[in-house]
């Protein structure tokens, strides 16, 4: 109980990307993604009461970590550039259904029963009709590159989140040296492939924001989470990412959740009942 709070805690903060997202659309993204993950990593520091010490670990762990938290967003970013953004945003959320079905290889005495099974694929299904529902916007059956990128992110945070579980164990205060590296190179992507851009005080207040909640303090939580419970039960919880994220646009572009969205929460939440239940 105490492993699906954090990590709703961790769904929570991430469904408000998407908001935060728009306010800043005019920032570049890698600039965005870099100072936002320099940010969350002070969050690190509390945890670690101070002593730097303990961000520390092994190489390998470490590149385990950038690889997670910047090269989900690398890719992430290329998809949405080059398809378009609700069906890349859409492979994408293919993550929680590559917890559900990866842990059997990734983790030793995992398996997969036929229950997990059925509620990934329901809670998937929901999590298409929250995305494609809740944005109002007709999809277009089109072919992209950027689709390759976009499944690429998926497997990566996937890969990431069971692979945490098999190098040596490490206190959650360390995802703050993955915060800090990922974001030295986000920032270093954004000087070689993007302009130059001034930020205002509005703009800084924001990406502080985004850095204590869905770039920062997400992680810390999602690892506490990982650390204490199940991970294909976690995973069928991860599809309200993309459910809670459209209710908060909706929220605030101040607009009525339609049928389908209310018909998603359904199915997203059975699918979440259903795994949590199963032995």
């Amino acid at each position: 109980m105490t492993a699906n709070l954090l990590a709703l805690g961790a769904m929570a903060l991430w469904a408000s990307l998407a908001a935060l997202g728009v306010s800043l659309s005019h920032v570049p993204p890698f600039l965005l993604t870099g100072l936002a993950l320099l940010v969350g990593s002070v969050i690190a520091l509390p945890l670690s009461r101070f002593d730097v010490r303990r961000w520390r670990v092994p190489g390998a762990t470490l590149a385990l970590g950038v690889y997670g938290l910047f090269g989900f967003h690398f890719l992430l970013f290329i998809a949405l550039r080059h398809a378009p953004p609700v069906q890349a945003n859409l492979v994408n959320y293919l993550w929680p259904l590559g917890i559900v079905v990866l842990a059997p290889l990734f983790l030793p005495g995992v398996s997969l029963t036929t229950r997990h099974v059925l509620a990934a694929l329901i809670g998937f299904a929901g999590a298409a009709l929250a995305i494609l529902g809740g944005r109002g916007a007709g999809v277009e059956a089109v072919w992209a590159w950027g689709y390759v990128p976009a499944l690429g992110s998926a497997f990566i945070w996937a890969s990431y989140s069971l692979l945490t579980q098999r190098v040596r164990a490490f206190p959650t205060a360390a995802i703050g040296s993955f915060a800090l590296a990922s974001g030295l190179l986000s920032v270093l992507c954004h000087f070689w492939l993007e302009p130059s851009t001034t930020l205002s005080a509005r703009d800084w207040g924001l990406i502080v924001v985004l850095g204590l909640g869905p770039l920062g303090g997400a992680f810390f939580l999602w690892d506490a989470a990982l650390k204490r419970g199940d991970a294909r039960q976690i995973g069928v919880l991860s599809f309200l990412t993309p459910l809670l994220s459209t209710l908060t646009l909706l929220w605030v572009r101040g607009e009525t959740p339609s049928a389908s969205v209310a018909l998603a929460a359904l199915m997203i939440i059975g699918a979440a009942v259903m795994a949590t239940r199963s032995r």
